[in-house]
């Protein structure tokens, strides 16, 4: 009997325990779904504020787009040049960097009438419903943008996914009829054929050297981590509703892209990254820019219509690139109407990053090209000398 009455007072313990047990893993097991289920920043619309010295408009598209459109002129008293200036930034969907903002007003200041715009979904710029981010929108959106612009003709810079969209402009002749020359700057890849390709990229960048970027970061809220994961892994489509298009705007970070500027720099630039831009302006769209690469990496090859372009064009390659050399070379390789080449030393992805004398650099490249001056770079590397720079892996 006591040995009966012993092992019921074990057994009941051991009842207890498991329940508190259960109960535990059970309210974890509600924590986590909930820390995954609740929204912790909002989830309507949220704009960035206005730039403050910084003259811009909402144009609305033809397109139906209406987008942030930012425009710097000349000073007084200084020399214009003949045509406007168009700038493309990165991203595919993000606002325009103020590190990128410095450098626009450093062209006008050399009598360029610049003109810069968000693209849709982007910064202050208005979003889309998810299924309308493609390429091909992005490029219809570029044309409507130059319709806007004084004279409906203008130069263009594109640097990076802008550059994508800036070349397959020039694949198109409604698109290339408005672009008087073309600066293509450190280009993703231009279709999918293109997107498919193995390569290498430049010299060693400052990722796995730099200091962790601080401030808060979305993976830090399970929530984010969770969907953002998802979305990389492709396990998650962009149109999927588990966090809508404004609740991750809202929610991506600066901080987030850390390794991703820590690419943009070369190695020995790794402790003296600048600050980019500010948590005021910063804004990201994770789903439209994935949507949007997806619609590259499933889109046909561009090179036939490329070959037929005839609007005079420059590309643009930094040594310390994390892009695919590839992805250039693609470029140079189909668009005989690219009559120079400047391989720019000492510098990473985002060339004019106010390091040094690189702003300086960079506008000198761009400057000397739009004028017709003599580059101040050798011509290089040509279409004739791609299997070299890609078998010297520069």
């Amino acid at each position: 009997m006591i040995g009966a009455a012993t092992a019921g007072l074990l057994a009941a313990r051991h009842r207890r325990r498991s329940a508190v047990h259960v109960l535990i893993q059970t309210s974890l097991a509600c924590a986590l779904t909930a820390s995954a289920c609740v929204p912790t920043v909002p989830t309507s619309w949220q704009y960035p504020p206005d730039l403050t010295g910084v003259s811009s408009e909402r144009w609305t598209l033809a397109t139906g787009s209406r987008v942030a459109v930012y425009h710097y002129a000349p000073p007084a008293g200084v020399a214009r040049h003949g045509l406007p200036l168009l700038y493309l930034n990165g991203g595919p969907v993000r606002s325009i960097a103020l590190i990128d903002h410095t450098f626009l007003r450093r062209l006008a200041g050399d009598g360029y009438d610049v003109y810069a715009y968000e693209q849709a979904g982007g910064g202050r710029s208005d979003p889309l419903p998810i299924r309308d981010y493609t390429i091909d929108r992005s490029v219809r959106d570029l044309t409507a943008v130059l319709e806007h612009i004084p004279g409906r003709r203008a130069d263009v810079i594109g640097f990076s996914a802008g550059a994508v969209i800036l070349t397959r402009a020039l694949a198109d002749a409604a698109s290339a009829a408005f672009i008087h020359k073309a600066v293509i700057v450190e280009p993703g890849p231009m279709d999918g054929p293109t997107a498919h390709l193995a390569g290498w990229t430049g010299s060693v960048t400052a990722a796995g050297i730099a200091p962790p970027p601080g401030g808060l970061r979305s993976v830090s809220m399970p929530r984010y981590a969770v969907a953002f994961g998802l979305l990389r892994l492709k396990l998650l489509s962009p149109q999927d509703q588990m966090v809508g298009q404004a609740e991750a705007v809202n929610a991506f970070q600066a901080a987030d892209l850390g390794s991703d500027t820590a690419n943009s720099y070369c190695a020995k630039d790794a402790q003296r990254i600048p600050v980019e831009d500010s948590a005021a302006n910063f804004s990201f769209n994770p789903a439209a820019s994935l949507r949007i690469q997806d619609t590259i990496i499933h889109s046909p090859s561009i090179a036939p219509q490329l070959r037929v372009s005839e609007v005079p064009a420059m590309l643009v390659i930094a040594q310390c690139s994390h892009q695919l050399r590839q992805w250039a070379t693609a470029i140079l390789a189909s668009d005989p109407a690219i009559t120079r080449t400047q391989y720019i030393t000492g510098v990473g992805h985002h060339i004019w990053n106010g390091l040094d004398d690189n702003n300086d650099r960079a506008a000198s490249v761009i400057t000397a090209f739009l004028d017709d001056e003599p580059a101040p770079l050798p011509n290089y590397p040509t279409a004739a000398d791609i299997p070299a720079f890609l078998g010297e892996h520069q």
